[in-house]
């Protein structure tokens, strides 16, 4: 599962990345001829815990069993922050796993990572085996200095039984349409407090991050030329208009308060598994949630609604990645693990199975296994679209989508008066901290 950076660790994570962008950078590696054998030990941190870490290391004793003269060492629930601390420490691991591609610009130029280039060129990979989308973030200023680990398509997920006490048969296609659902769906207690609503449009919710409602709207994060672009794009005015229209019919101060009462995301009183929330933005990962904790639930999935029917049947695709450390101490050895974990078949379309997360090599996409559950298919037909899009990787790595989710949360709140100028003074602002790195 691919864990969005909880806001309080942007500052950390920055921080950390700076550490170690400034401490004194190792000789650079001569990396081995072609066909060296590879041995020793190699370290990998992650950030998964129980049932997930369980299946790392099932994968990983595959990866033993035909690479007998490498050693993997483990250490899980290492978060983002914590590795660029270590890294920064000079005692990082040979290999780091993390949740959020928002901080592949920040690792590559920084040389927290480093080029994987070289590796790729020397063993003739082929990249084209990777999904586009995920090459592409991935990547920054020239460098590869990660290789996508699994992915997350995010779309719509909907409470049948609830669209069918509302005489709804099919899942919105349109933003407009959204709005009619989501008022038919919403269910207000004697007092007029929400008992049921039927889309909670609060940035601040679950999963409805600026980045993964963008592909509604079609909305770009930068210009060509790397600065903001959320005041110049038509497609942000036009999604923060639509939200904050629903915000209003419900009342700012009711959904706080009906949000205030909800479960949290990732225990089983989520509020969608629960019946509170009857359509909700998530991605693939919620099918194994609600496989465990909510198996009476009756569900379906579908994309992202859209204000442009051309754009129908995309979403937002993210993903966890993994590098090899500026201060590794055995890189060969980290580089072999890498590239099974990320381009052999078998173990992708395994680590899909078990993880439930979307995989990222085009035979394993196409995997009948994983395409016969049709709600995890449609995760995989988001994922295949071209109209899903990604958060673009810049120097400041997540600054700019934190910056600017301080502007929505003051915006969805009333705190704005005239929408243009709070996102030609949000553009400014974001443009400040993309100027100092984050």
């Amino acid at each position: 599962m691919n864990k969005r950076i909880p806001r309080a660790l942007f500052a950390l994570v920055s921080a950390g990345l700076l550490v170690a962008g400034c401490t004194p950078a190792p000789k650079e590696n001569k990396i081995a001829d072609p066909g060296t054998a590879v041995s020793g030990t190699v370290e990998l941190w992650h950030f998964f815990t129980e049932r997930e870490a369980a299946a790392i290391d099932d994968v990983l004793k595959d990866f033993s069993a035909g690479h007998p003269n490498i050693k993997v060492t483990v250490k899980p629930g290492q978060d983002d922050s914590k590795v660029t601390q270590a890294i920064g420490a000079g005692n990082g691991p040979d290999i780091g796993l993390s949740y959020s591609t928002d901080i592949v610009g920040k690792f590559c130029s920084s040389g927290a990572w480093v080029d994987l280039n070289p590796y790729i060129a020397r063993d003739k990979l082929d990249l084209d085996k990777l999904n586009a989308t995920t090459r592409s973030y991935t990547e920054f200023g020239g460098k590869r200095c990660a290789m996508p680990f699994l992915a997350d398509a995010y779309g719509m997920y909907y409470n049948k039984d609830l669209f069918a006490k509302a005489g709804l048969t099919t899942p919105p296609k349109t933003l407009d349409e959204l709005t009619e659902y989501a008022k038919k769906l919403t269910v207000r207690n004697p007092d007029g407090s929400l008992k049921t609503v039927g889309f909670l449009p609060l940035y601040d919710f679950y999963e409805n991050a600026a980045a993964h409602l963008a592909p509604a709207t079609g909305a770009k994060w930068l210009t060509a030329d790397g600065k903001s672009a959320v005041g110049a794009d038509p497609g942000w005015k036009t999604l923060l208009t639509w939200q904050k229209n629903l915000v209003d019919w419900y009342g700012y101060d009711a959904l706080t308060k009906f949000k205030a009462s909800l479960g949290d995301e990732f225990s089983a009183d989520n509020a969608f598994q629960k019946g509170q929330v009857a359509i909700n933005i998530d991605a693939e990962y919620r099918l194994a949630f609600l496989s465990d904790q909510s198996p009476d639930l009756k569900y379906g999935v579908a994309p992202i609604p859209t204000t442009d029917p051309a754009r129908y049947g995309g979403g937002y695709v993210t993903g966890n990645i993994v590098g090899i450390s500026k201060n590794a101490r055995n890189p060969e050895a980290a580089w072999e693990l890498i590239k099974y974990l990320t381009t052999d078949d078998k173990a992708v379309v395994k680590l899909a199975g078990l993880l439930k997360n979307v995989p990222t090599t085009t035979t394993a996409i196409a995997d009948p296994g994983l395409n016969a559950d049709q709600n995890f298919k449609a995760f995989i037909d988001i994922f295949n679209n071209p109209n899903s899009m990604t958060s673009p990787p810049s120097k400041s790595g997540p600054a700019y989508q934190e910056t600017f989710g301080q502007f929505l949360t003051g915006y969805q709140s009333g705190k704005v008066a005239d929408l243009n100028q709070g996102l030609a003074e949000a553009d400014k602002q974001i443009n400040s901290v993309m100027s100092l790195g984050g």
